[in-house]
């Protein structure tokens, strides 16, 4: 599309990130990009930066060591944190940064996987995945990366989450 920009994370935006977020509600501190940053410059994380006219329109990032178990065992890099701001949905962003995301994946890797939140918050991200191609990893649910087992009682928050894994 004309008016969106694709492009990795730099400094700068950190800041522009963060207050971007806090003006719909969201609570994501500027440490936490600065910290994806200084991730991305070690080789660690790529952040993958969509503008929307030249505005901070959402992210994703892609976490090559994932400390997911079941990706962290058979080396397939995770992507992670889609975020899209409220209002710039319905415009493409999100699957266009799953595609440049998956783009530099295939560089390094026959397989990506993800893990998305069960509440109904995630339901879009959810038929996104599954629309693409993603297929659940065969492990379950898990919680704060730990694979739950029947009868297990948990807290029902963003850290419930399902693997996905897509081949390239």
């Amino acid at each position: 599309m004309k008016n969106i920009t694709i492009r990795r994370l730099q400094r700068k935006d950190c800041e522009i990130i963060s207050q971007s977020f806090a003006k719909q509600g969201w609570n994501k501190p500027k440490e936490q990009y600065e910290n994806y940053f200084e991730e991305q410059e070690k080789g660690k994380r790529v952040v993958i930066i969509a503008e929307y006219c030249k505005k901070f329109a959402g992210y994703v990032t892609i976490k090559w060591d994932s400390i997911y178990p079941a990706f962290k065992e058979r080396n397939i890099p995770e992507i992670k944190d889609l975020n899209v701001l409220i209002k710039y949905r319905k415009n493409r962003i999100g699957t266009m940064l799953i595609n440049e995301a998956e783009k530099i994946v295939k560089c390094r890797s026959e397989l990506v996987g993800l893990r998305v939140g069960l509440t109904s918050d995630y339901g879009v991200a959810q038929a996104l995945y599954i629309k693409r191609g993603y297929m659940p990893d065969k492990l379950g649910i898990h919680y704060k990366n730990r694979q739950l087992n029947y009868g297990e009682e948990i807290f029902v928050d963003d850290e419930l989450t399902l693997g996905f894994i897509k081949n390239l």
